[in-house]
């Protein structure tokens, strides 16, 4: 078992929780009360700074209910912390667009994390043919 080592820059928000069982994500909670207009862009506090284990990175994403229910979008889609952003003031952010106007509250679940091992050390090879079976090229799943 892995360590995340956490230090809460905000006492407003939950606790840090994995819910074995349920889910591989874990959610981050807004620090901060945010007022957006629809189409202002702005970085939210998780009011958390993570020491990662060794050999990991996090990947913070959208909770599959944040579009629905705050109207925002993650500006970068996916954000991966890698290890060495720890320090006692390395606080998580996430960086959003608001499609309407929104508001979202202190301890709103707003994204998600999970750590993953870092990518082994590859080497790459040209070759002049592929061996997999050519599907078509890109846009051409499901079209008879």
């Amino acid at each position: 078992m892995e360590t995340l080592k956490i230090r809460y820059l905000s006492d407003k928000i939950e606790k840090l929780r994995f819910i074995d069982g349920k889910s591989d994500w874990i959610d981050l909670r807004s620090a901060e009360e945010v007022n957006m207009k629809a189409g202002e862009a702005r970085l939210i506090s998780l009011g958390i700074a993570v020491q990662l284990p060794k050999g990991y990175e996090a990947h913070v994403v959208p909770r599959s209910s944040t579009f629905k229910n705050f109207g925002l979008i993650q500006t970068n889609h996916m954000g991966v912390i890698d290890e060495s952003y720890c320090g006692d003031h390395d606080e998580w952010k996430v960086p959003v667009m608001a499609v309407r106007d929104t508001c979202i509250h202190v301890n709103d679940r707003i994204c998600q994390f999970r750590i993953m091992a870092h990518q082994p050390a590859l080497q790459f090879e040209e070759v002049e043919h592929l061996e997999g079976c050519d599907r078509g090229g890109f846009g051409t799943t499901g079209k008879q």
